[in-house]
């Protein structure tokens, strides 16, 4: 999925401020990936376009009471305008208002400082709880440190507020 691809990794995602360049090489992500997620149950991916070119898309899981957001990504030369912002506060309408979720969930590599508060910024607080980064498996990247793990980020959504 280029989009994906050309916000997190490689030179291009350096246009933006969300690249994982720095930390991980090879993809992101791969079609096969991509199709499992839009396949699954209780799965849905946003896509965001303009001029018939996609600009941003997230996947939406419903698990149980919470939203799981997660593929996120906005193309690297329109990130600081809005897009994402809008992109996850709409993953947030769906997950509240349909789907009837108490709670967005996310997990984020917990060494992204930046990106992290960003979210955090929105509502989403840091819970401590990490799992393991998928060393070995060249599906998700070929990490370029040894301390890469993800962290569980959550939202309540019955009185979430976005604080800019």
């Amino acid at each position: 999925m280029a989009p994906v691809e050309s916000a997190y990794r490689g030179d291009a995602s350096r246009k933006g401020w969300t690249t994982e360049a720095d930390l991980l090489d090879g993809q992101r992500t791969d079609p096969a990936g991509v199709a499992e997620l839009v396949a699954r149950p209780g799965s849905i991916m946003l896509l965001a376009e303009r001029d018939g070119m996609l600009i941003a898309c997230a996947n939406l899981e419903k698990r149980g009471h919470a939203g799981y957001f997660g593929m996120f990504c906005v193309r690297p030369d329109l990130q600081g305008g809005g897009i994402g912002r809008a992109m996850l506060a709409e993953a947030e309408r769906i997950a509240r208002d349909d789907w009837r979720c108490r709670e967005m969930q996310m997990t984020v590599i917990s060494v992204r400082d930046e990106l992290i508060a960003w979210y955090e910024r929105r509502g989403y607080a840091r819970t401590g709880i990490h799992s393991p980064f998928p060393y070995g498996d060249a599906r998700f990247g070929i990490p370029r440190r040894d301390d890469l793990r993800f962290e569980l980020l959550v939202k309540p959504l019955t009185h979430g507020v976005d604080r800019g």
